[in-house]
């Protein structure tokens, strides 16, 4: 069962509309749709509230089946997750696309924030890659969600776009 079809199976069953749940969740009703149409992912910390308010776990709603492990790994909320450049390892508890922004047709269209604390001026974020398009980088936040969910301590990017430094 996919994250969209698990979702839409577990708002059902508590008797939720779509915008029940945006609006106990502080978000729109047509992003809780594209989430159940599989157009999109919850961030991080709207992933932990849904688990919450539909009083399911995070596995049930991002796996298909619990995985076996040999040994059990501690769920810390966070993982490390090192930058576009490899300069940078960032510890994070949470990632943020950027919206689209404009661009040369060869040029990467979209970024990932990685979100490590919080400082006087807000989230202390770090720019951990470049996306060629929407569905790279959604594939990639769904990996990321994965690994913070199932515990594993850090995660190698996998869909980044090539830049030049």
């Amino acid at each position: 069962m996919t994250f969209s079809e698990a979702l839409r199976l577990a708002r059902k069953e508590r008797g939720l509309s779509q915008e029940d749940l945006a609006e106990m969740l502080g978000v729109s009703r047509q992003a809780v749709s594209k989430w159940e149409l599989g157009e999109g992912y919850p961030e991080v910390e709207k992933l932990m509230l849904l688990s919450k308010q539909l009083g399911v776990s995070l596995d049930s709603l991002l796996m298909d089946a619990p995985k076996e492990q040999d040994s059990p790994r501690q769920v810390t909320g966070k993982v490390w997750i090192r930058s576009f450049d490899g300069k940078t390892l960032v510890n994070c508890y949470k990632v943020l696309s950027s919206k689209q922004f404009a661009s040369r047709k060869d040029e990467p269209k979209f970024a990932l924030f990685g979100v490590d604390g919080q400082n006087f001026f807000g989230e202390n974020t770090t720019v951990l890659g470049w996306y060629a398009d929407e569905e790279s980088i959604q594939q990639e936040i769904a990996q990321i969600m994965r690994a913070l969910m199932e515990g594993i301590p850090s995660y190698q990017l996998q869909y980044t776009a090539p830049v030049k430094a």
